[in-house]
This record gives C-alpha cells, structure tokens and sequence, in this order.
C-alpha cells in the first residue's frame, strides 16, 4: 500500500491505529468523536467571540 500511494510508514500507522480506535480494539476518540469535539470547540470560540462583542457594544454606548 505505501508504494502504490507513498504515504510514509507513519502515516499508515496513525491509519492504523485510528481504525482501531474507531472499531474499539484501542481506546481513544473516534473519529466521529474527534469531528464532533472539533465542531465544538470551533462553536464555542465563535460564541466567546459574538460575547466579546455583544460586550464591547454595551460598554461603548
């Protein structure tokens, strides 16, 4: 596989290991729950953001 597509050999064992978490022979995030808690976090810092500027209104006026 790593000749046909050359990623490095890292890159197939993060594959990998990834495959296991997701079919739950490791622990660990699965992908559906790495995707998930990113979409979080990214909707928490546009909430800390739209706070930060509902304030900055507020005190302004």
């Amino acid at each position: 596989m790593a000749q046909e597509y050359e990623p490095s050999a890292q890159t197939i064992r993060t594959w990998v290991h990834q495959d296991q978490v997701d079919t739950g022979e490791r622990p660990g995030l699965t992908s559906d729950e790495k995707a998930e808690l990113a979409q979080l976090r990214r909707e928490v810092k546009e909430f800390r953001e739209e706070k930060e500027i509902l304030r900055k209104a507020r005190f302004s006026s």
